[in-house]
């Protein structure tokens, strides 16, 4: 099966492409993007040489579907999904900071919670908690790339204030929709019989200077889920959660002595690891969604996409 590894489209008006560890983003004339939602796999920072079949169409199909879900509380940036892989949507201006909220203790979280730290960017947590505990009400824990390299640094509201990141009507704003959203996950998740654990929103402005939400949201890739059933014996009985997310592919990653480390080789991923990699992947996109997944054409994948996307704008 073919794989969209990337994508040579031919759009008019283009003016510029970028290309991410997993998306590539076409900026057209007319404030309006184009995103390809490839079948590459990233993992420790590290993209892998092959794809995963329908890993593109599964993210950008999961990332509309909350979209469409969530669109009453907060305006985004979406229009259309011409084909499976693509999204079309508004152009906005990015705000630089990602608005992290977490309903439990895990994760970054629950890493800095056993170095002795209550305080996550000014937010507290209590004491007494273990690992994957919810916390008495989710907390918002705000990350901005950090000034030096390109990993995310904890920042707190007043920081971002004081920084000129955003206005503190802005954030006031973003912290609104932050908890509203996640509001709005825990329930459909909990329809799914999992629980959003914690996720992370980014926002934009418009040309009007509106906040947008932008990018996706309550996916295995920008999310962390459990499954219900059975979360209350396992945190009594002191045992790991059930994890809906890729964490699965970094466990064997790592099991096979690989962790993004210098010097260490990537293992060699065969065809049989890769479908069954696929195939949790339409997995998650099932437990997520509640819909019957639907496997998109793979036999000429280039042509498809330039003919979806050209009958999308000559319409």
């Amino acid at each position: 099966m073919q794989t969209i590894m990337q994508s040579e489209l031919q759009l008019k008006g283009c003016k510029s492409k970028y290309n991410g560890k997993v998306r590539e983003v076409y900026h057209l004339e007319n404030d309006t993007l184009v995103m390809v939602a490839s079948d590459r796999l990233s993992a420790f920072d590290v993209v892998m040489p092959k794809g995963i079949p329908y890993k593109g169409q599964i993210l950008n199909q999961i990332a509309a579907h909350m979209l469409e879900a969530t669109a009453d509380i907060v305006p985004n940036w979406l229009e259309a999904l011409p084909d499976p892989n693509i999204a079309v949507g508004k152009a906005c201006a990015p705000l630089k900071v990602e608005m992290v909220i977490r309903g439990y203790l895990a994760g970054h979280a629950a890493r800095e919670y056993a170095l002795g730290k209550r305080l996550l960017c000014g937010a507290t947590m209590p004491e007494g908690m273990r690992e994957n505990d919810a916390f008495p009400e989710p907390i918002i824990t705000p990350a901005t790339k950090a000034e030096q390299g390109d990993h995310d640094e904890d920042i707190t509201p007043e920081e971002l204030v004081s920084r000129n990141i955003v206005t503190s009507e802005e954030y006031a704003q973003l912290e609104t929709y932050t908890k509203a959203l996640f509001k709005r996950g825990t329930e459909m998740a909990a329809k799914q019989g999992l629980i959003l654990v914690d996720t992370k929103y980014e926002f934009g402005k418009d040309t009007n200077g509106n906040i947008v939400l932008i990018d996706e949201i309550h996916t295995p890739d920008s999310s962390r889920y459990f499954y219900a059933d059975g979360y209350e014996t396992r945190q009594s009985e002191g045992t790991p959660q059930r994890q809906l997310s890729k964490e699965f592919v970094r466990r064997w990653l790592i099991e096979h002595g690989f962790q993004g480390l210098e010097g260490q080789a990537l293992p060699k991923m065969s065809d049989e690891y890769i479908a069954s990699v696929s195939e949790r992947y339409i997995e998650l996109y099932e437990h997520i969604t509640g819909k019957k997944f639907v496997k998109a054409d793979l036999s000429d994948v280039a042509n498809r996409m330039q003919h979806n996307l050209d009958l999308y704008f000559q319409s």
